[in-house]
């Protein structure tokens, strides 16, 4: 089986993104790939906005790019919205309220299709909101609690979106807890993100991606290698 997923720290559809975004079409091997926009995360802002935005952005690359309208867990589990997916090259996932995006796709007979869809060669996407969902946890301590679940798709990992604001020194302090004892933690600038793949990972965009594992942290510049990385979790 073939997975490759895209996690991007956030602000997606900006040029800084231009060039990550290129190299995920061109992965795809379509001459005209199409992307599907989700804008589930963004139900409580402006979630039309934000899949025009990504249509306008992936056109402008050359893709066929189109909106897949899911803000509510109704929506994952309409048969004709879910057919929309069929077919598509990118799966994009917009940035928004993590918790919101979780809750519509846990179970569902959408995550199913996406799911089934990364199986056979879609590379599934994600920023922000859209990227936290992908690994075993999410930080969220203004919730009470240091993490919640997230979807568990990259096994072992945590993902800090618009990493470019924090101090990895404090960060890393911050991550000494039980909580993510064992995890590969991923902060990403916005702008930037790692494309992970059976073989490996890369980080890709304008910024940069911090790693921290066992209270260490590592910072990787775009077409870095980040090791012992792939699609099934951090080796070891």
């Amino acid at each position: 089986m073939v997975k490759r997923f895209l996690l991007v720290g956030g602000d997606e559809f900006r040029a800084s993104c231009a060039t990550m975004d290129r190299h995920v079409l061109a992965a795809t091997g379509a001459v005209t790939p199409r992307v599907a926009i989700v804008p589930t995360a963004a139900a409580f802002e402006n979630p039309g906005l934000a899949a025009s935005n990504g249509v306008r952005h992936f056109a402008g690359l050359g893709a066929s790019a189109f909106g897949v309208d899911v803000v509510r867990r109704e929506d994952a589990e309409n048969p004709r919205i879910i057919a929309q997916l069929n077919g598509a090259d990118v799966i994009y996932f917009t940035g928004g309220s993590p918790e919101h995006l979780r809750s519509v796709l846990a179970d569902s007979p959408l995550l199913t299709a996406v799911v089934q869809a990364c199986e056979g060669g879609a590379v599934w996407a994600g920023s922000s909101a859209g990227a936290m969902v992908l690994g075993s946890v999410m930080r969220r301590p203004s919730s009470g609690s240091p993490v919640s679940p997230a979807l568990d798709i990259v096994p072992n990992v945590m993902v800090l979106p618009h990493h470019e604001r924090s101090d990895p020194n404090v960060v890393a302090e911050q991550l000494s807890g039980s909580a993510t004892f064992g995890l590969m933690v991923l902060g990403i600038d916005g702008g930037s993100g790692v494309f992970l793949d059976t073989d490996g990972a890369a980080a890709l965009g304008s910024g940069n991606v911090t790693v921290y594992q066992s209270g260490e942290w590592r910072r990787y510049a775009a077409g870095d290698q980040v090791p012992d990385l792939t699609v099934n979790g951090p080796a070891g």
